[in-house]
C-alpha cells in the first residue's frame, strides 16, 4: 500500500512511518518544510501532494498542534489558532482526502488525552473529543467504503524524556502500532485506539 503520513518528522510521526515501511508499505514522509511538504493549517497543500503522487490509498495524520489555552486566560486569537492546529486542520484533511483516496481507503487521525488535573486541560478535552466524536460520525457518512479512525496516543516516552522526565509515557513504537492497525484493519472505521 501506498501511505502518506503527515508529521513524519514528529516523534509520532516518524516512529509510524518507520513500522508501516517494515510491513512493506510505502510510505511518503510529509511535514510543513519537508520534501513532501502537507500542513494541516493549510489543507490545499494535500491537494497538491495527491496531484504529484498518484496512488495514495491511505492517509495517516500524525500532525496538528495546540497549546493549552485555559478557560480564563490567553486571547481568542490563541484559542481560535489552537482549534485550528489541532481539530479542524485535521477535519479539513479528511475532507480533501476524499476525492483522492481510491474505494477502501482511510484516514487515521491523531487524537489525544489530557490529564483533567492540567491547567488548560479543557481546551484539549475540547479538541480531542471533538475529534474523536467527528471521527464516529464521520465513518457513518463517508461514501465508497472509505474509513476514517483515530489514534488517541497520551504522552509518549521520548517526548516526555525530552523535557526531562525520564520516567512515564508510552514508546512511539508502541503507539505507532495503534496506526498500523487502524491502516491495515479493513474492518475497522469510526473508532478511536488507544495504545
Amino acid at each position: 500500500m501506498k501511505i502518506l503520513v503527515v508529521g513524519a518528522t514528529g516523534t509520532i510521526g516518524a516512529a509510524v512511518s518507520e513500522a508501516l515501511t517494515a510491513r512493506g508499505h510505502t510510505v511518503l514522509a510529509a511535514s510543513r518544510s519537508g520534501e513532501v511538504e502537507v500542513d494541516v493549517e493549510r489543507p490545499g497543500t494535500l491537494d497538491a501532494v495527491f496531484a504529484a503522487e498518484p496512488g495514495i490509498e491511505h492517509v495517516v495524520c500524525c500532525a496538528g498542534s495546540g497549546s493549552l489555552v485555559p478557560v480564563d486566560g490567553g486571547t481568542d486569537e490563541e484559542f481560535v489558532q489552537g482549534l485550528q492546529g489541532k481539530l479542524l486542520g485535521q477535519v479539513f484533511l479528511v475532507r480533501h482526502a476524499i476525492p483522492h483516496l481510491p474505494d477502501g481507503g482511510s484516514v487515521t487521525l491523531t487524537a489525544g488525552r489530557i490529564p483533567e488535573t492540567l491547567r488548560g486541560s479543557a481546551f484539549g478535552v475540547l479538541t480531542n473529543t471533538g475529534l474523536e466524536a467527528f471521527v464516529a460520525a464521520a465513518a457513518r457518512e463517508l461514501p465508497r467504503g472509505l474509513r476514517v479512525n483515530a489514534v488517541s496516543p497520551g504522552w509518549v516516552s521520548e517526548t516526555l524524556a525530552a523535557l526531562g522526565e525520564p520516567d512515564g509515557g508510552t514508546p512511539a513504537a508502541e503507539v505507532a502500532r495503534s496506526y498500523v492497525e487502524a491502516v491495515e484493519t479493513a474492518s475497522l472505521t469510526g473508532r478511536t485506539l488507544t495504545p
